[in-house]
C-alpha cells in the first residue's frame, strides 16, 4: 500500500506527535508498505529518506505549548506537488485541526483520508472561532483515529463525529536494552526527567521542588534531566548546596534517550495537563524504569491505575516528594513496578499498533473509488488566508 503521511509539527524538534509519525512510518515500511511523510523542516535539515520538507516552521502558541508549524503559500505548493507525485492509496493526516501542513493537505486532496487526533484539552477559544474553516477540511476525512480516550473526547466535544481508539505506539525493542550513561546509575538514588525544561505543563518546577525537599536527607540522591531548555534557568531554581547533584543533558539523541532511561532508579513524569497519552511513560516502561507520574487521566490509564507505575497528586510537590522518597527507599517495590511496566507496555508495541492502523486504511480504501488525488481547484477559506504566514 502507498501511504502519504502528514506531520503537522517540525521534524527538527523532537516531540510526541513527530515521534509517533516517525515510528509508525518506519513500522509500515518494515512491513513492506511504501510510505512518504511530509513535515515542516528547514531545507538543510538532515531528514530520513522517506521525509519531504514542507518548508521551515514558525513557532506558534498552541495548547499550552509552543508548536512549530508551517502554514502558508510555500507549504501549500509543496503539499500539492507531494500529492501529485506520491500517487498514494491513502492519505494519513495527523492533527488535521492544527493550522499546519495537515490542514493544507486536507484542503488539497480528495479520496481516502485517515486522520489521527492526538491532542487533549478542555476548552479552546481558537478552535471554536475557527470551526467553520476547519469544517471544510475535516468533512473530507473518511476514517478517524484517536490515540486515547482524552483525545477522543476532545474530538467529539470540539469537532463532532467519533473515532476508533488506537493508542500511541512505542518501539519496545529500541528501549529494552541499553547501557547507562557514563557516571550515572541506576545506583539506588537517581530520579530522571525527560521533556521541555521551559514548558510549564511538563512540570519540571514541581519535580525540582520535590527534589529539594527530599535530597538533604539522602546524600546520594541525584536528579538527571534531559530535554531542550536553558540549563541555567533550571539550576537557578535549585539551592546552591544541591546543584552539583543535578545533571542536565539538554537535547539527546534517540540512543542517549534510551540510555538515560536505563540510568535512573525512578523516572518521573510530573506533567500537569494537556497530555492525551504519555509517550515518555511508554518509553520508560519499555526500558523497565520504575515510573512515578502525575495522576492525570491519560497517565493513570497507561499505568493501569497504578499497577505499572506509581502516581502522585497532579501539581502537588509535597505528594510527589512523598512518593519519590518511598520509591527510592524501597528497592523491592521498584523491581515489582519495573516488571509490571515491561509487561504492560507490550500492547503498545508498534508491531501491534501498526496492524490496527492498517486495518483502518483497508476499511477506507475498500469503499473509495480510487486513490488519493489532488483537488484541481482548492478553495482555501478566507478566514484561513488571514492566518497563513510563512517563514522565509
Amino acid at each position: 500500500m502507498r501511504v502519504g503521511m502528514v506531520c503537522p509539527y517540525t521534524w527538527d524538534v523532537p516531540g510526541g506527535v513527530m515521534a509517533h509519525v516517525r515510528d509508525l512510518a518506519e513500522a509500515l515500511i518494515a512491513d513492506g508498505h511504501h510510505v512518504s511523510v511530509i513535515a515542516p523542516a528547514a531545507d538543510d535539515a538532515p531528514l530520513p529518506f522517506y521525509v519531504t520538507s514542507a518548508g521551515r516552521a514558525v513557532p506558534v502558541p498552541f495548547n499550552g505549548s509552543v508548536a512549530r508549524l508551517a502554514f502558508g503559500f510555500l507549504s501549500a505548493n509543496r503539499v500539492r506537488k507531494w500529492l501529485r507525485e506520491g500517487r498514494f492509496d491513502v492519505l494519513h493526516v495527523h492533527e488535521p485541526a492544527v493550522p499546519s501542513v495537515g490542514l493544507l493537505a486536507c484542503w488539497a486532496a480528495r479520496g481516502p483520508i485517515v486522520a489521527t487526533f492526538h491532542a487533549s484539552f478542555q476548552r479552546s477559544r481558537a478552535m471554536s472561532v475557527s470551526a467553520p474553516v476547519l469544517h471544510t477540511a475535516l468533512e473530507k476525512i473518511s476514517g478517524r483515529i484517536a490515540v486515547s480516550d482524552a483525545a477522543r473526547k476532545t474530538l467529539v466535544e470540539h469537532m463532532g463525529g467519533d473515532a476508533v481508539l488506537i493508542p500511541n505506539g512505542v518501539t519496545v525493542g529500541r528501549y529494552a536494552d541499553a547501557e547507562p550513561l557514563p557516571g550515572w546509575g541506576p545506583d539506588g538514588g537517581v530520579i530522571g526527567f525527560l521533556g521541555r525544561m521551559d514548558e510549564p505543563r511538563k512540570g519540571l518546577p514541581i519535580l525540582l521542588d520535590a527534589f529539594t525537599r527530599i535530597a538533604p536527607d539522602r546524600p546520594g540522591l541525584r536528579l538527571l534531566i534531559a530535554g531542550p531548555g536553558d540549563a541555567g534557568d533550571v539550576l537557578a531554581k535549585v539551592p546552591a548546596a544541591l546543584r552539583d547533584r543535578v545533571g542536565i543533558l539538554g537535547m539527546v539523541s534517540e540512543q542517549d534517550k534510551a540510555r538515560a532511561y536505563h540510568s535512573v532508579d525512578v523516572f518521573c513524569a510530573p506533567n500537569t495537563h494537556g497530555e492525551s497519552f504519555g509517550i515518555v511513560l511508554a518509553e520508560a516502561m519499555a526500558a523497565g524504569a520504575p515510573v512515578l507520574a502525575s495522576d492525570i487521566p491519560a497517565f493513570n490509564k497507561v499505568l493501569g491505575e497504578g499497577k505499572a507505575g506509581a502516581l502522585f497528586v497532579t501539581g502537588d510537590a509535597a505528594s510527589l516528594a512523598r512518593e519519590a522518597a518511598a520509591l527510592i527507599d524501597d528497592p523491592a517495590r521498584r523491581a515489582t513496578l519495573s516488571a509490571e511496566a515491561r509487561l504492560a507496555v507490550r500492547k503498545y508495541d508498534w508491531s501491534t499498533v501498526a496492524r490496527d492502523v492498517v486495518r483502518v486504511y483497508e476499511t477506507v480504501t475498500a469503499v473509495a473509488a480510487g486513490g488519493v488525488e489532488e483537488e484541481q481547484a482548492t478553495r482555501v477559506p478566507e478566514g484561513a488566508r488571514a492566518t497563513g504566514g510563512e517563514a522565509r
